[in-house]
């Protein structure tokens, strides 16, 4: 392991937050969209994060994470009567994606908060190598 490697672990984690926030903020953004560009009805997507691993030195194998895939979920949509609507089917329902606004805010407070902390292990490494570079002159 370098000194280098936590710069990389934690770079490897804000990447993946911020995916996680994107993800998060295109949810919201469709939590009324009805229609979708490929057709059908617009799903929540989730990321499935994976650790990675590199070959064993001395022990420590994590190098940090990476976004395995993209899932769309597949719950049922939200039926709503809204016979005037150009999406409702023939009894007048419309189906809108089953986002949960709150569990979306609640799940950008944890990426934020872990975005947050990876930022702070990269800062932390950054002022340990500056302070070893220091005693060195």
């Amino acid at each position: 392991m370098s000194y280098f490697d936590a710069f990389a672990i934690s770079g490897s984690g804000m990447t993946a937050e911020r995916l996680r926030l994107d993800l998060i903020a295109n949810n919201l953004a469709n939590v009324h969209s009805t229609r979708t560009s490929q057709g059908g009805l617009y799903q929540r997507q989730v990321p499935v994060f994976a650790q990675q691993l590199e070959a064993a030195k001395g022990g420590f194998t994590g190098a940090g994470v990476a976004v395995e895939a993209i899932l769309a979920d597949d719950s049922q949509p939200i039926k709503v009567m809204d016979p005037g609507h150009p999406d409702a089917d023939e009894e007048g329902y419309v189906s809108y994606p089953n986002i949960n606004v709150a569990n979306e805010m609640v799940d950008m407070i944890g990426a934020s908060r872990a975005y947050e902390a990876n930022a702070t292990v990269f800062q932390a490494a950054k002022e340990l190598i500056q302070k070893a570079l220091e005693l060195g002159r």
